[in-house]
Order: structure tokens, then C-alpha cells, then sequence
């Protein structure tokens, strides 16, 4: 890749370089991103693929806290972009930031129009929230923390109802068909427990790639089990840039109860004043930021994390906070209930865990990534509205926002008659994936605990280094076995991108490097053959610091 091009990667890309090949437009992945960009592209024919029935395996389904937009009295999208530029720590895209919080109360008014119940008062206004890191209450709920389903529902029911949309569920991506650096379609397969073993291909006018993000990388997540990562290696594989992959934010209150994923208590419940203890009955977080349990998500999660170091267990303490638990936060005493825990009258225990990739595919403003016919929208993607550090509820904001913007692309480039017909997917040669055996179960098991040991809420160079040896040697015994390699491959990119960045930023913290380096107030970007790179010479990096660009030059 040319250096000029490098440069240009976080801002814009050049999308279709001719006419756009036979298909529909395939989005792989159905949660909010994925839904909200099938129904924005009709009356165009759209493929939907599902690994799971649509409703189940998204993160967007588990959502609690709400979707932030400036819609209260008071407050503007200036105040919520420049929230959103300083939670980022300095490496948020001001523009990308800017547009996001104009647009946001449109697509607050179009999810409305699906049928989406968002809580308003007798007025007719609506009930907000206040988060940590925001100024102002901007956090648009549903039933207090039952946003993120009562958003699907209402999409899903959109999309059964709407003609023009086919959703293939059951399937699972694959890999990318890439033809001198074009997409031309998608490999899909569906699993032997699913009664058929073999791979299909479907070609395709464009791809989405709206999969979600890398939660199940990790040992303790908030993420579904689908959250593998693996559009990230299949883009990168494909020749894709990636971008800042070292920035995953850890949520600090995770329910730590045993169970895989792990039961969120929403923020929403320290923005009502909520407080975290420690098994010694001391508040704690006072003494580390005087923002206290509202300071930014990364500030919180490592001080959960370094009182359980010490032996001291953390809980959530809301038994004088919230006056009706039961009634204001069903979500979460639900949870509570099936772990054998009363809020109203028990301690909640937490831990930190990961819970969204700020990093992804780069992607710039109208979600086109850096291959010929491929956009990517929603955690899967990244954009530069992030930064380092997600603003809570700022994650179903992106989602619907850039699910506009990419229809609105896609749509721009595609012939207009291609209304009321699908492409049958075609059978291909060769075998499925594996079954789900104990092999692959024992290796993703250890996958995981590398990433939480070495690449998790604390890092170091000594630490990262391993962790890519490691993650290394796994990949070298994987055969014949796609889903592992993916997973390997994502685990690699954002290991690198952490040793890379020898600083700490946001939700990257490096033990060795504990404060931000100016120098390094830039965002990452890398390639497979940067990955590559890196592995060769493990112990001296070919590209330091993190640059603007892919490495490599």
C-alpha cells in the first residue's frame, strides 16, 4: 500500500473503484448496526446473515444503560461531541464526534418511527440519564435498563415486515471472496449440528460487516459467545487495514457470580448513586478520582481490578440508591435473582470485564473500509469516534448513525432495479468446519486466558510479548479450523497494536509506560503483513511508536 494511501486510511476511503459486481447487499451480522442498515437500504435486496435466530447472540440486545443523544432540555450535540472527544483521550476524530452527536437526534426520532417505547414523562419528554463522563443527562432509556432489547424488538419486527430484506439464520460468515483487492461475496457455512456441514457462497453488490465485537476473546466478558472477533481477521486476511486494535474497554461492574457471559450491573445504577466498597466496607474510588464511581470507565474498571489484586473483594452497593429495584432496573435484578443476590438488601460482587473494542476495521465517515466493495459499521468498525475510550451509550449511537450513513453510501452506488429479487447462495467445494470439540474448546479456554492475563485491563511489554509467542504457537496447531484461526488472528492484532503503544491511553494501560506520551497522541494503524512483521522480530518492534499509517514503511 502506497504511503499516500496509508495516510489517508482514518479519514476516507475510495469504496467501489468500478461497477459494482451481481448480489445483494450482504450484511453479516443482525444486531442494531446490522438490522438498522437492512432496513435504511430499502426497497434494495439485502441479505441478512445470522448466526443465531435475530434476537439472540447480540450484544445490542444486551445493552441496558440506554442510547445517548443531546434531545434534553439544556443541552446541545456541541456539549456531547466535546464529551465524546475528551472520554476519547485524545485520539478521538473531532469531525467523526461532531457528526455522530448532530446526527444523533434523527436516529433517535427514527427509532421512534420502528416503534421503539423510549421512556418519556407525562409531557412527552423524554426521561434521560446521566452517565459517567457526560455533563449532562442525554441517555435515552427504555423501562429504565431495558433499552437495548425493547430496540431490537421493535427492529427485528421491522424486519420481518419488510419484503425486501432476507435474513439467512443459522449461517455463519466464513471468510471474504476477494478478487484483486475487491470483495465479490461471502463464504458462508453453516454448522454440522445444524444439519449441514458444507460451505456456500453467496456473491454480493456490497458487504457490511457489522458483526459486533472481540468479547469472547477474553476470559470474564459482558459479550455473547457469537463476539469471536473473527470479521477482524477475515478483513485483515483479506487485506484490510485495522485500526487502534490495542483499545478494549473493560466495564468496572461486571455481576462476578460464575456465570460466562457475565451479567452486567449498568452504569446507570452508579449515575443514581450507587457506590462501589471493598470487602473492608471502605469506598474507595473517592481516594483515586474525586469524580468517584462516575470517573471515566478505564479509571473505574482499574481500581476494581487492583482491589481484587490485593485480595479484597469489590461490590456494588445499592441497597440506599435505588428506592425500587425491582421496578427501575428489571435487567439487573433479574440477573441478581438468578445468582442468589437481593439488591435491595445484598452487596452485588463485581469485576472488571471486557466489554467493548474501541478499536476494529477502519472505517471513515460513511463506514467504507479500506478494500474495494466492503463497509463496516457498528464495534466491528472504527471510525475514530472512540478514541481510547468509549462515552457510555455512545456505542448505540454509532450503530444507528452509520448504519444510515452507509445505506445512504451504498445506495448512492448501487443500480436502482434491483428490487424484488435475491441471489441463491451456490454450494461450494470442500468440507465445514469441525464440530465444536474438546480440542478446540481446551484452545479457545487458553486463547482467553492469555488475552486476560496479558492483554487485559493491565498490560506490559514483557507481559504482550509473551502473549504474541504464545498466541503464536496456537495458531501454528490449529488445522483445518477457521473459527479458531479467526479468533487467533484477532487476539494477535490487538496484542500487537498493545505492544506497540508504549504509553498508557484510555483503556490501554501499560504498567511499564503508566502515563500518555504526547508524542504518541495518534491513532494506530496496522496490516496482516505488519502482524507478520512483528512476529518475526518479537522482540524489537519494525514500527515504533504507533503511527498515523500502517506500519511498514
Amino acid at each position: 500500500m502506497a504511503a499516500s494511501t496509508k495516510r489517508r486510511a482514518a479519514t476516507e476511503f475510495s469504496g467501489f473503484t468500478g461497477e459494482p459486481g451481481p448480489g445483494d447487499v450482504v450484511i453479516i451480522g443482525a444486531g442494531l448496526a446490522g438490522l438498522f442498515t437492512a432496513l435504511k437500504l430499502a426497497p434494495l435486496p439485502v441479505t441478512v446473515i445470522a448466526a443465531a435466530p435475530l434476537g439472540e447472540g447480540a450484544s445490542s440486545m444486551w445493552a441496558q444503560g440506554g442510547i445517548a443523544a443531546a434531545v434534553g432540555e439544556g443541552d446541545s450535540t456541541a456539549k456531547h461531541a466535546a464529551d465524546t472527544i475528551e472520554a476519547g483521550a485524545g485520539i478521538v476524530d473531532p469531525d467523526i464526534a461532531r457528526l455522530v452527536a448532530e446526527e444523533g437526534p434523527d436516529r433517535i426520532r427514527d427509532l421512534l418511527a420502528y416503534g421503539v417505547p423510549f421512556d418519556r414523562d407525562l409531557e412527552g419528554h423524554y426521561i434521560l440519564s446521566k452517565e459517567a463522563a457526560h455533563s449532562e443527562k442525554r441517555v435515552v432509556r427504555v423501562s429504565g435498563d431495558t433499552a437495548g432489547a425493547a430496540i431490537m424488538q421493535a427492529l427485528i419486527a421491522a424486519v420481518r415486515a419488510t419484503p425486501s430484506i432476507r435474513v439467512l439464520e443459522g449461517y455463519e460468515a466464513d471468510d471474504l471472496i476477494v478478487t484483486d483487492n475487491r470483495v465479490e461475496g461471502v463464504r458462508l457455512i453453516r454448522p454440522t449440528a445444524l444439519g449441514n456441514g458444507r460451505y456456500a457462497f453467496v456473491p454480493a453488490a456490497a458487504v457490511v460487516l457489522a458483526t459486533g465485537g472481540v468479547g469472547a476473546l477474553f476470559a470474564l466478558t459482558t459479550n455473547p459467545s457469537y463476539a469471536k472477533g473473527e470479521a477482524l481477521a477475515m478483513a485483515a486476511r483479506a487485506g484490510a487495514v485495522i485500526a487502534d486494535p490495542e483499545f478494549v474497554q473493560f466495564h468496572p461492574t461486571a455481576i462476578d457470580a460464575g456465570i460466562d457471559p457475565a451479567p452486567l450491573a449498568t452504569e446507570a445504577l452508579r449515575g443514581e448513586g450507587a457506590t462501589l466498597v471493598n470487602s473492608n466496607g471502605e469506598r474507595f474510588m473517592l481516594a483515586i478520582d474525586p469524580r468517584g464511581e462516575l470517573a471515566p470507565r478505564d479509571v473505574v474498571a482499574r481500581a476494581v481490578y487492583n482491589e481484587l489484586n490485593a485480595g479484597r473483594g469489590v461490590f456494588l452497593d445499592c441497597r440506599t440508591a435505588i428506592a425500587d429495584f425491582e421496578k427501575q432496573y428489571p435487567t439487573v435484578w433479574g440477573h441478581c435473582q438468578r445468582a442468589g443476590i437481593d439488591p435491595s438488601k445484598d452487596l452485588i460482587p463485581v469485576a472488571p470485564a471486557e466489554h467493548y473494542h474501541m478499536g476494529g476495521i477502519a472505517a471513515d465517515a460513511n463506514g467504507r473500509t479500506s478494500l474495494t466493495g466492503l463497509w463496516a459499521v457498528g464495534e466491528v468498525a472504527s471510525t475514530g469516534l472512540h478514541g481510547a475510550n468509549r462515552l457510555a451509550s455512545n456505542s448505540l449511537l454509532e450503530a444507528v448513525v452509520f448504519g444510515a450513513r452507509v445505506a445512504n453510501d451504498v445506495r448512492g452506488l448501487l443500480p436502482h432495479d434491483r428490487v424484488g429479487h435475491f441471489v441463491v447462495p451456490h454450494r461450494i467445494p470442500g468440507s465445514g468446519r469441525a464440530a465444536d470439540t474438546a480440542s478446540r474448546r481446551e484452545a479457545i479456554d487458553r486463547l482467553r486466558a492469555i488475552m486476560t492475563r496479558y492483554a487485559g485491563v493491565q498490560r506490559s511489554g514483557k507481559g504482550l510479548k509473551t502473549a504474541l509467542s504464545e498466541l503464536k504457537a496456537l495458531s501454528a496447531a490449529v488445522v483445518n479450523d477457521r473459527v479458531l484461526s479467526n479468533m487467533l488472528l484477532a487476539a494477535q492484532l490487538i496484542t500487537a497494536g498493545a505492544l506497540l503503544r508504549k504509553e498508557s491511553r484510555g483503556g490501554h494501560y501499560r504498567t511499564d509506560y503508566p502515563k500518555a506520551n504526547p508524542a504518541l497522541q495518534k491513532r494506530t494503524f496496522i496490516t496482516l503483513a505488519d502482524l507478520e512483521a512483528i512476529n518475526e522480530k518479537p522482540k524489537k518492534s519494525h514500527c515504533e511508536p504507533p503511527m498515523l499509517a500502517p506500519c511498514g514503511t
